[in-house]
């Protein structure tokens, strides 16, 4: 037993001391692949505002908005009236009463289209409204929802 045991350790001397060999030049490779999905977003911020249609009412702050776009080529924001760009009342006789909505200091009529050259993140744009005067508006709540919507170009 004595014998069998000598021999077994000789033999596992002798691997332990043998070279290890590795094919010379052997490499291998792993593709990385990812993929970024475009995502837009804005978050609104309703300010309360309240309009006086009377004596009218300039570049009134009525909201806030924070742009989020990772669109590398840019993206457009629009701001659309429910209304046509018209306050409305249900009372009666009442007319709509038009009113300007302007976006990051920009306006173009009923509706705003800004456009963006490059992503952004964290972007905070003011809404504001101007409603010309009219002493002649029929007693009553005008109403009217503004949109906000973006999208990557």
């Amino acid at each position: 037993m004595i014998r069998f045991a000598a021999i077994a350790a000789v033999a596992a001397a002798t691997l332990a001391a043998a070279p290890a060999f590795a094919a010379a030049g052997a490499s291998g490779s792993i593709q990385l692949n990812s993929t970024v999905a475009q995502t837009c977003t804005v978050s609104v911020t309703d300010a309360g505002a309240q309009l006086n249609i009377l004596s009218g009412s300039s570049a009134v702050t009525v909201g806030s908005v924070v742009e989020n776009c990772n669109d590398g080529a840019g993206y457009q924001i629009s701001v659309s009236s429910a209304n046509g760009g018209n306050l409305k009342s249900s009372a009666t006789g009442a007319q709509p009463i038009s009113y300007t909505p302007i976006y990051d200091g920009q306006s173009a009529g009923s509706s705003v289209n800004v456009v963006r050259s490059a992503a952004a993140f964290n972007k905070t744009a003011t809404v504001a409204v101007t409603v010309p005067a009219n002493a002649q508006a029929i007693a009553g709540a005008y109403t009217d929802t503004l949109t906000i919507t973006i999208q990557g170009r």
